[in-house]
């Protein structure tokens, strides 16, 4: 038996295998919820309740959502052109670091001023980040696997660093945290009196423009043209090396809103456990999503609703919310079966 790739995919043959390896997501975690002495159809339920079954819990999911989007975003973006970014994370954090050093009063302007400014700031600054890999990849030929890997654990060293020292807060009662933002650097509330913020807004704003780039721009048909095969792609003329840097600093930039959204508006300031995984979690939300940046924001959807009705489930059966980590990695790794049944077929020899 061998693969034989398909050359135009049918619209059934692309979407049959990923709604097939949802529905098996589900099932797995009903025989996993047997297995912890729990009706499965009641898990499941609750669960859904507790993601979309109230407008509290609803808006949790969407600011759950929101940091997901954006690091969703940028795997995808990276993923699509080949370029394996998995230093979300790295990203994610510099644009929060960026956001407190300009927040907490270096730069006394009014909110129309400010926030634009540390939009700019951290995009930039997640760009920053992600090209020195893109730039070790394209002039020596280092796996950006390794090094964007890597740079996960130094930035978060690096941001310890800080919060022990020039960003610790000296009202923060000792502990290693960053001081607060000022009120024209926060974003504000969508609903009054709950969590949601306009981060979620950005964040959809940021799916279409995305989406534009890679529909209906010329980078974005070179970024599809190099991530289908990068050797036809230069012997056409598109200069890959270029498109492999510019895919890197859109990608960076992505991730680095995360971290933006998530201080300024959520957290207010800056800790080092601002991110439980965001990073790692876009790479499941992009695969999920198919690497199409409008799919990205129901995947991130269904992963928020899987973390925040997990929560909720566990209160209320008993059932440990480790079961959404499960489910999340049995989706991922059946979505990447599924994917590899869309573009190729089994042929018997």
């Amino acid at each position: 038996m061998r693969l034989e790739p398909v050359a135009n995919p049918s619209l059934l043959r692309t979407t049959v295998p990923p709604a097939i390896a949802i529905g098996s997501t589900v099932v797995i975690a009903s025989l996993l919820a047997m297995a912890a002495g729990a009706n499965p159809f009641s898990v499941l339920g609750l669960i859904l309740k507790g993601a979309f079954g109230s407008k509290f819990a609803l808006l949790e999911t969407l600011n759950r959502a929101t940091p997901l989007i954006f690091t969703g975003l940028s795997v995808a973006v990276a993923f699509r052109a080949r370029l394996w970014n998995i230093g979300a994370e790295a990203q994610l954090y510099a644009g929060a670091l960026i956001t407190v050093v300009l927040g907490t009063g270096l730069l006394q302007w009014g909110a129309f001023a400010l926030l634009p400014t540390l939009v700019i700031a951290s995009v930039l600054a997640g760009a920053l980040v992600l090209l020195v890999p893109a730039l070790l990849k394209v002039r020596f030929g280092v796996d950006e696997v390794v090094t964007t890997l890597l740079f996960n654990f130094i930035f978060l060293l690096f941001i310890s660093m800080l919060l022990e020292g020039p960003l610790k807060d000296p009202m923060g009662m000792g502990w290693p945290k960053s001081e607060r933002l000022i009120s024209e650097a926060r974003l504000p509330r969508i609903v009054d009196g709950l969590r949601l913020h306009w981060g979620f807004a950005l964040a959809l704003i940021a799916a279409v423009v995305v989406w534009v780039i890679e529909r209906r721009t010329t980078l974005g048909y070179e970024m599809r043209a190099v991530g289908l095969n990068r050797e036809a792609a230069g012997f056409a003329g598109i200069p890959v090396n270029t498109v492999l840097i510019k895919t890197a600093l859109l990608s960076g930039g992505l991730a680095a809103l995360a971290g933006f959204s998530e201080v300024a508006g959520l957290k207010g300031n800056l800790t080092l456990d601002l991110s439980p995984g965001f990073g790692y979690t876009g790479i499941v939300v992009a695969m999920l999503a198919l690497l199409n940046p409008l799919a990205v924001i129901a995947a991130a959807l269904f992963v928020a609703g899987i973390f925040v009705g997990a929560d909720s489930m566990s209160r209320a059966v008993g059932v440990p919310s480790y079961l959404a980590d499960i489910m999340l990695a049995t989706a991922l790794l059946l979505m990447v079966l599924a994917i590899l049944l869309t573009r190729f077929r089994v042929v018997r020899e």
